[in-house]
């Protein structure tokens, strides 16, 4: 079984590689008459330094997609790699290092600790790897995100939007090589899903982090450099500098050629 040092990483190999890629990934729920095909042979790759919508209706793999790519689920078959890195080959141990050492997670549900602080929330990922916060890059980021003055507060004390910008900061604070977003402002209002989309936003264009995000609302997508569109486990359309407006047009054209309504 492979560890990520035995898996031949030439130097530069991070930049040169796409940042995440999956090669014909098949994910199959079940067997037999209820087997489902969440994703059926999908390829598709992500930059390094580009933030990637995915977007489909319910039950297109969306999250599947996802999960698959940051190593919390399994393919049936085919290959992920991150970098040059193939996820398929490394054991639970090495699994876990590559997740803690660069991945960040931003999910709908904020996963934070509910007995730590804010503060303690950050840095939870550094504080199961032994070491300690880069105390300029943890100012930046709490600054940025408009939680220095929270820190010291637990989450029940904390509203909605600030919880998920606590989770931010942590997928942050590792400075991570890629970011998977799972509909991250799904629990907020407006106001709040505006001003995390933009500190997202600004990981990409100043930190040159890349992020991968699933979402159902056409202007979460419009932050995005490109848009992916699934539909049953497979990307049907790709768009290019997307619009809110854009995105709404493209998801009514795909309705219409399946024959379905659009979502809302």
């Amino acid at each position: 079984m492979q560890t990520i040092t035995d898996v031949p990483q030439p130097a530069g190999s991070l930049e040169a590689a796409p940042a995440a890629r999956i090669i014909d990934g098949v994910k199959i729920y079940g067997a037999g008459a209820t087997a489902v095909r969440a994703l059926d042979a999908i390829s598709a790759e992500f930059a390094g330094g580009v933030f990637t919508a995915i977007m489909g209706p319910s039950g297109s793999g969306k999250s599947t997609l996802l999960h698959c790519l940051a190593g919390l689920d399994q393919l049936t078959s085919g290959h992920v790699l991150l970098g040059d890195v193939s996820l398929g080959g490394l054991d639970d141990k090495a699994m876990t290092l590559l997740r803690r050492e660069r991945i960040g997670f931003v999910f709908q549900a904020y996963n934070l600790v509910p007995t730590l602080t804010a503060r303690e929330n950050v840095i939870l990922p550094l504080t199961l790897g032994g070491r300690k916060p880069d105390a300029a890059w943890f100012a930046e980021l709490t600054g940025a995100l408009g939680i220095a003055d929270r820190l010291g507060h637990r989450p029940a004390e904390l509203s909605g939007g600030q919880q998920q910008r606590v989770a931010t900061a942590r997928a942050l604070v590792t400075r991570p090589h890629l970011i998977f977003a799972d509909e991250p402002t799904g629990n907020l209002d407006s106001r709040s899903a505006g001003e995390l989309l933009t500190q997202i936003r600004r990981a990409v264009d100043e930190y040159r982090q890349t992020v991968v995000m699933v979402t159902h609302d056409p202007r979460a997508a419009g932050y995005a450099d490109r848009v992916l569109f699934l539909a049953d486990g497979r990307v049907v359309r790709e768009l290019p500098a997307p619009t809110e407006d854009r995105v709404l047009d493209v998801i009514r054209e795909l309705a219409a050629a399946a024959g379905d309504p659009p979502e809302e």
